[in-house]
């Protein structure tokens, strides 16, 4: 361990005494303008440390200023190098930097370094002169024939040296030539006219500059002669006049027109063609002078069907713009040719002929709708071939022959078999064609029809109609068919309709006829009671004729009415003690049925009539009957427990029937319904058991759906819209007040008003005693409206209601619905007060029972004896 630390001691030591550094730096040296790639500029070396550590490799390194990449150091050994030239960069004296800084750095393998600088100053070289521009490959240049001779050229050179100490150059034509001359500042001028058409078309020269230290410089000059135009194109093609047959199509080439240019003669000529005339038929090649057809040349149309000649004028030109000019005048004479075949306005006729045409009415002349568009003969004749068809032969003729008139020569019975067989339509072919080559031909279609003629009025089948339907039947129900024909030919579809009758109590009209098939039927059902038969008049119509029928529909009966009963509905109010067998308060059914006998009525009660206390009598056979109290009623042993009795009673149209007819005959049954209630004895005690009592609570929650928007926007738009409509409601009646109400006077007196009120009673026509305080109270049978008996005329016992055998009379409307003031002496004891506190009014409901009003007596309303009066 210590001898290392002796042996690192003892290297510090020699490497402080011997350290790393470069020899022949720094140093200045010289190099060359524009010198070569590798050019050696200076050589130095690099003396080691005393620790022998080379080099280490990328050193040494190069920073130059001003930068440049002009120069690199080259190994010559691990301890000498040289600097060289790299060639990157052209060292220029003139236009580049002259001293360049290079900074040399070496550092070995321990990091020692060392760094000098080395001053490199480029020197200044003579060199050539040189051209500039175009002029250093060469120059062309341009001279018109005919010019002058004077100035052509300036040549220009640039030396560096010679430019910078303003020395001038030499300039020197080095192949003489009498047609140029040359000064010595490099101006080039001609000594003679050039004449292109001489064969003095180009020259070539040679021109050196020269510097004061007799360097030199040559380039290439072409002087080139320019021909000008001086000569005036000639038309070579000797043609004026063309003859062309018409219908050629766009591109045919009709003529070739041709001329030279002496200026070019021996040469390919580039003369431009054009038509100066305005025309629409012809275009010209303006490099070939080819003139060819645009567009249709039709002889037989336009202007030249009266003038077949085209002149045009033709212009060559030696250039597209100025130079020289010639023109030339040709003409076109268009020839007509059978190019139009014979045609017609339309080849499709449709004629329509009276089925009593007579023979040789004429049909059709074909040579008003036939014409040629050649504009000359025989090119634009023609004439008809013989018609052809079948079965047209015999009916149809052309009369002359070739004319184009067709006439009739048959029969064209639209009912005639042979016709109708043909389907009273024939067809003619005929052509029309040209009398010249190449016989152009064109069909022509003639389609006759036979119109049909109305011979033969429309009539029903089987007239007068008489149907039968019940009246049972229901709508759409088929009631008969009526039926008409025309013997026409053909036949057309016949509409039926109902013109009068068929009318009824409630509806405009009961039938409906199928207007295609002509099948009766009803709309709705019929009422034998209200009308037993119908009398229909029955239109049919085919739009030619039209023709009627009476049509009789009886209507048979049947059993389809309800038996309807006096009154529908009735209350009535009974003690509990009446006797067995009486007939109550008188009551009577009064029975009718618009189909069915007096005597055919049967009477039933149905639900309601608990241990049979009531039944009718009669029961059956008469269509007045009478409620009787069948037994007695027994609240004491239990046997019976309800006071208020609802009977529904049956009252059936069957009576007359077996039972065997029953079954199967239609029976109707009316209903009545009786509201009795029976008026407890004063000593009888009512006991009711409370029933229990369901709460039903439910509850409700709104949930908002988020895609439900629209519910609040309709909501919302719906209000206003409401809203809106209320106003304008508001604002049309103000006027309409204001419109009609009578105008203020003056005074602004005020009108007078007559008011009269009138009173009505109600008629207390049953009286009972209170069980608890034996006060008289009296009642009405009919609304069930109680009061309190005036204690001066009270009786000190119980009375029936009304007489036996009278009628119990109905109430006067409004009986009952409250306290009114009396204007009759038998109210002058009481006051309205008294009477309003008194008077229990009821009144009926939708089910003619009683409905108790809110300061009813709850003992009363329950069927029990009533309790005292709050005031007693």
């Amino acid at each position: 361990m210590q001898e290392t630390i002796l042996f690192l001691l003892l290297l510090g030591a020699l490497s402080v005494g011997h350290a790393l550094h470069l020899i022949h730096l720094p140093a200045t040296s010289n190099v060359a303008e524009n010198s070569p790639p590798e050019t050696s500029v200076h050589k130095f070396s690099v003396t080691l440390s005393a620790s022998l550590s080379p080099v280490i490799p990328g050193f040494p390194l190069i920073n130059s200023s001003p930068l440049t990449e002009a120069f690199r150091v080259n190994w010559l050994s691990d301890t000498d190098f040289e600097v060289v030239t790299t060639g990157k960069e052209q060292l220029d004296f003139e236009t580049g930097p002259h001293i360049f800084d290079l900074q040399i750095c070496v550092k070995d393998d321990v990091g020692v370094t060392d760094l000098q600088v080395l001053t490199v100053q480029v020197t200044d070289v003579n060199e050539p002169p040189e051209f500039q521009g175009n002029l250093a490959t060469g120059l062309d240049l341009y001279i018109v024939e005919g010019a002058k001779p004077g100035f052509i050229y300036q040549v220009e050179a640039f030396d560096p040296e010679d430019t910078r100490q303003n020395i001038p150059l030499g300039y020197f034509l080095i192949s003489p030539s009498k047609s140029f001359r040359m000064s010595a500042n490099g101006t080039l001028f001609s000594t003679t006219e050039f004449d292109f058409e001489a064969g003095h078309s180009r020259y070539h020269l040679i021109v050196e500059v020269r510097d004061s230290q007799g360097l030199r410089a040559s380039m290439e000059l072409q002087v080139n002669i320019v021909n000008i135009n001086d000569e005036i194109p000639r038309f070579t093609s000797p043609t004026h006049v063309y003859t062309i047959p018409e219908e050629l199509g766009p591109g045919a080439i009709v003529a070739n027109i041709t001329a030279e240019d002496p200026d070019d003669k021996g040469f390919t000529s580039f003369l431009f063609y054009s038509i100066t005339t305005v025309n629409s038929y012809f275009m010209i090649n303006q490099l070939t002078g080819t003139i060819q057809v645009v567009r249709r040349i039709d002889r037989d149309a336009g202007e030249l069907r009266q003038n077949p000649s085209i002149s045009l004028e033709v212009l060559v030109k030696d250039r597209p713009s100025g130079g020289q000019e010639n023109r030339k005048q040709i003409t076109f004479i268009v020839e007509d040719i059978n190019d139009n075949p014979s045609t017609c306005t339309k080849f499709t006729f449709s004629i329509m002929v009276p089925e009593r045409a007579a023979k040789g009415t004429l049909l059709l002349d074909l040579s008003k709708f036939c014409f040629d568009d050649d504009s000359e003969a025989p090119n634009n004749q023609f004439n008809f071939t013989t018609p052809s068809g079948v079965g047209s032969g015999s009916r149809f003729l052309q009369d002359p022959a070739g004319s184009g008139t067709i006439v009739l020569i048959g029969d064209l019975d639209y009912e005639n078999s042979s016709n109708l067989a043909a389907g009273n339509k024939y067809t003619v072919i005929i052509q029309v064609q040209d009398v010249a080559p190449p016989y152009y031909k064109n069909n022509i279609y003639i389609y006759i029809l036979t119109s049909p003629e109305n011979e033969f009025p429309l009539v029903f089948d089987s007239p007068p109609y008489v149907f039968a339907v019940s009246e049972l039947s229901p709508s759409r129900t088929r009631v008969g068919r009526m039926q008409a024909t025309d013997k026409d030919f053909p036949q057309r579809g016949i509409v039926y309709s109902i013109s009068t009758g068929g009318a009824s109590q409630h509806y405009p009209n009961i039938f409906w006829i199928n207007p295609q098939t002509g099948e009766l039927q009803l709309v709705t059902k019929a009422d034998y009671e209200t009308t037993p038969f119908f009398i229909l008049r029955i239109q049919a119509t085919n739009g030619e004729d039209s023709s009627s029928v009476t049509v009789t529909v009886n209507i048979i009966e049947e059993n389809d009415e309800k038996p309807i009963c006096t009154p529908n509905s009735y209350f009535l109010a009974i003690p509990v003690d009446l006797k067995i067998g009486t007939n109550i308060y008188n009551f009577k059914l009064t029975c009718t049925d618009l189909d069915s006998s007096p005597r055919s009525f049967r009477y039933s009660i149905g639900s309601g009539n608990i241990n049979s206390h009531f039944t009718f009598s009669p029961n059956a056979g008469s269509n007045v009957t009478s409620l009787i109290l069948a037994t007695r009623f027994d609240y004491a042993s239990g046997l019976d427990k309800i006071w208020n009795y609802k009977l529904l009673v049956y009252i059936t149209d069957d009576n007359l029937l077996s039972d065997r007819k029953r079954a199967a005959a239609l029976v109707e049954t009316g209903t009545v319904t009786l509201s009795i209630s029976v008026i407890p004895h004063p000593t009888t005690t009512v006991t009711t058991t409370p029933r229990p009592r369901i709460t039903y609570r439910i509850l409700r929650k709104n949930v908002y759906s988020p895609s439900a928007w629209y519910v609040p926007f309709v909501i919302t738009l719906g209000s206003m819209l409401l809203l809106g409509l209320l106003v304008s409601l508001i604002v049309l009646l103000a006027k309409a007040i204001h419109r009609h109400c009578p105008c203020k006077t003056g005074k602004h007196k005020k009108p007078l008003v007559k008011k009269e009120t009138i009173q009505m009673n109600t008629v207390f026509d049953g009286e009972a005693a209170d069980p608890v305080t034996g006060a008289i109270y009296e009642f009405n049978t009919k609304t069930g409206a109680r009061k309190w008996k005036d204690p001066l005329t009270q009786m000190p016992k119980w009375k029936e209601s009304s007489p036996q055998g009278a009628a119990p009379r109905r109430p006067v409307t409004g009986e009952g619905a409250g306290p009114l003031r009396s204007t009759h002496k038998e109210g002058d004891g009481l006051r309205d007060k008294a009477q309003a506190k008194n008077t229990v009014p009821w009144s009926r409901n939708q089910d003619s029972k009683p409905s108790t009003p809110k300061n009813r007596n709850s003992a009363l309303t329950g069927g029990g004896s009533p309790k005292p009066h709050p005031e007693k």
